[in-house]
């Protein structure tokens, strides 16, 4: 750079070794690099520690890193290529029993070959010593152990039932049978895979110590919302207070998302809501804690749909994701191989397959890159703030495959039926978790809390102390419940050690000065209010209007409420915007006026007005908030730019994303270009209104060289 002609640099320059110390966005992959899926995250996690023929699994480390990823790990604690150990090659014995069994003494498979695993001591003896310290030695300091499952319909392995001798002290007993070994058995099953992921994470930071290596320690896990919906047992919100784990990602897509619910007596797919939800579920699970949560978003999903369905939903959960303002960390998508080398149907009516079009692909990546610079913020969601519903991780308990006598939940309605009523409304709903009554921070800015013990139970009376506590400073308890349900009776502290309550709601209404067996109606204790209604949940789901006891409490607790059919929010320059259908607050569209970028569009054009209909969601850059309006700099792109350099006449940069795909940009320039140099073949408009140049040209992993003159 020459001293005489040059000016200051305005923007930093993006290095590779730069990026290495970022952990922003992430992406896992089985496979070694290849320049189809180059996405350019700040982190690569290598899935499975599994050598293959012709190529180790340090060689696939290798791969990403010479691209200049840093190198996470990432494999299933439940789940893997782990037939050395079921087969007997790793300790001489034959350990198949160890999968997870129905009723009928069927193994449940993720796979052929592959049973999801009680997982026993002596598993994870084997599981420390071949799929842990080997990473380790590779130099690999961050370890993602995913999706802890154990199956509600499991429980009749031998090896699940000598667990539960241990546990708790009493042969097993079929969970079928009754309500109470339902509840008892997935309560072991919840154990079993915290102890897993506790030992596991311990040795992990224990043995990196002894390498002089600072291992840290993630749960990749579905939301406590579709665990229950699925009927799977999870640790989930309990693992935010084990000193061995870091934090977590949420495994949030359109497949746990598009999961039908009830809703005005109607069940149909709500994909946007239910994953609004499952993002603050887990944003809840964290924030009182300080565990870093990253939040996962899927361009297609497990099954095999077309392009169109994939696009439109993809849409609506990556909005949703961004609904959550305290979180910037992503997982920007799962298996990019499957992503970009897959073949899926072109539409709905057809049967011809295609790889992913090139406006999706393109599309994808602009919205994939913008999680590079998303900012989380302070800002809130508009509307009327500070109500929000309790959960517990004892939901999972209460999900049988078969029915139990006197218990009743279609559909999860007692959750749902405390949630889409207000979510519909544009209330911005926030999730209690009861596992975090402890910290101040879950209390921070609640007005009212909404509760129920009809599809789970506290697991300790310490949380009653801490909601008696804050409704006596305050606050406003909705409780919705008959507590009639065959669970209220389970072997459990309410009704042991000295306790004779026939259901946990009573212990809680005593510690307020309530009757046990309060009526319907208000009740004061202190400066709070307790409003009972003598209803489960699912009543105000399973029919038409439904929910306007509901809702006429929530206004009662809280005053005039904000009811309107739509969500904003602004982060940074981006705006979010979703329209509710089915909304009792109407069904007008949202006009967003301004000058935006539309970043859901893959020719990224530039708005003057911007029309979210019901059931849509809009992603916008806001122009008007552009900083550092004399100099040159990239607004959105399918493409991540690196080498960035502004000289006094020229802003040149380098960019890459992967084969075969198209870039499309948006680049301010305060001056009109002359020149406009790509290493490939590039299409150009400025717009002297706007200042905004689209540039267009294909995408190359080892980056286009562009250089713009004015």
């Amino acid at each position: 750079m020459s001293h005489k002609t040059a000016i200051p640099i305005l923007m930093l320059a993006l290095t590779l070794p730069m990026l290495a110390q970022r952990e922003k966005t992430t992406f896992q992959s089985a496979q070694p690099w290849r320049p189809s899926f180059d996405v350019r995250a700040d982190v690569a996690m290598v899935y499975g520690a599994n050598d293959r023929p012709g190529l180790s699994f340090r060689q696939r480390v290798e791969s990403w890193r010479n691209r200049g990823y840093t190198t996470h790990f990432m494999t299933g604690i439940a789940w893997g290529g782990y037939q050395d150990y079921f087969m007997g090659q790793w300790d001489g014995r034959w350990h198949m029993d160890e999968g997870q069994k129905d009723v009928n003494g069927d193994t449940i498979w993720h796979n052929p070959g592959t049973p999801y695993i009680v997982p026993t001591k002596n598993y994870l003896t084997y599981f420390k010593e071949r799929h842990i310290k080997p990473v380790i030695d590779a130099g690999i300091d961050a370890i993602f152990l995913e999706e802890p499952e154990f199956w509600a319909r499991a429980g009749y392995s031998e090896s699940f039932k000598r667990e539960w001798q241990d546990y708790y002290g009493f042969p097993w007993r079929p969970q079928h049978e009754s309500a109470e070994n339902t509840y008892l058995s997935n309560k072991l099953k919840y154990y079993l895979y915290f102890r897993a992921l506790d030992e596991a994470f311990t040795y992990a930071k224990q043995y990196g110590r002894e390498r002089g290596m600072n291992v840290r320690c993630y749960v990749p896990t579905h939301s406590l919302i579709n665990y229950t919906q699925w009927q799977i047992v999870s640790p989930e919100a309990s693992l935010a207070s084990m000193k061995s784990c870091d934090g977590y990602i949420a495994q949030v897509w359109t497949g746990t998302s598009r999961s039908a619910n009830i809703y005005g007596g109607v069940k149909r797919e709500r994909v946007f809501e239910t994953a609004y939800l499952e993002y603050t579920c887990m944003e809840s699970m964290t924030r009182p804690t300080g565990r870093k949560m990253f939040f996962l978003t899927d361009p297609i999903e497990d099954r095999a749909v077309d392009w169109e369905d994939y696009r439109r939903n993809y849409q609506a959960t990556f909005a949703a994701q961004l609904f959550c303002p305290s979180v910037a960390d992503y997982e920007v998508m799962p298996w990019p191989e499957r992503i970009y080398e897959g073949l899926y149907r072109v539409s709905a009516n057809s049967e011809e397959r295609t790889h992913i079009p090139r406006f999706y692909s393109t599309q994808m990546q602009v919205m994939v890159n913008t999680l590079n610079s998303v900012p989380a913020t302070e800002n809130r969601i508009d509307g009327s703030q500070g109500i929000s519903v309790l959960m517990a991780n004892s939901l999972m308990f209460q999900r049988s495959p078969r029915p139990l006598t006197g218990y009743e939940d279609p559909s999860f309605s007692n959750f749902f039926g405390l949630t889409m009523p207000l979510v519909k409304r544009g209330i911005p709903l926030g999730i209690t978790h009861l596992e975090n009554t402890s910290y101040k921070d879950t209390w921070k800015g609640l007005k009212v809390l909404i509760m129920t013990y009809s599809n789970m139970k506290p697991l300790d009376p310490e949380a009653h102390k801490d909601i008696a506590k804050w409704v006596k400073g305050g606050g406003r308890l909705i409780y919705c419940g008959r507590d009639d349900d065959s669970f209220q009776n389970v072997l459990e502290w309410w009704n042991q050690q000295g306790n004779h309550y026939t259901a946990p709601s009573q212990h809680l209404f005593a510690l307020m000065g309530m009757d046990e067996k309060a009526a319907e109606g208000h009740y004061r204790y202190g400066k709070g209010h307790i409003f009972v209604l003598r209803h489960d949940p699912k009543e105000f789901a399973t029919a038409q209007g439904g929910d306007a006891l509901l809702m006429q409490t929530v206004q009662e607790a809280y005053g005039p409420l904000q009811e309107k059919n739509s969500f904003q929010l602004r982060r940074g320059p981006y705006v979010l915007a979703a329209t509710m259908d089915e909304s009792t607050a109407g069904d007008k569209p949202l006009r967003l006026d301004g000058l935006y970028i539309d970043l859901f569009d893959p020719t990224l054009p530039v708005v003057r007005q911007k029309v979210v209909r019901p059931g849509q969601q809009a992603f916008l850059y806001d122009l008007r908030t552009l900083k550092h309006r004399n100099r040159p700099q990239v607004l959105a792109a399918a493409s991540r730019q690196y080498d960035e350099q502004l000289l006094r006449h020229s802003y040149s940069f380098t960019a890459k994303s992967p084969a075969a795909t198209d870039n499309v940009m948006c680049i301010y320039m305060p001056n009109e270009p002359k020149h406009i140099a790509a290493s490939t073949a590039s299409q150009s408009r400025w717009d002297p209104q706007t200042k905004v140049l689209h540039l267009r040209f294909e995408n190359n992993p080892d980056g286009v060289a562009v250089k713009i003159e004015w």
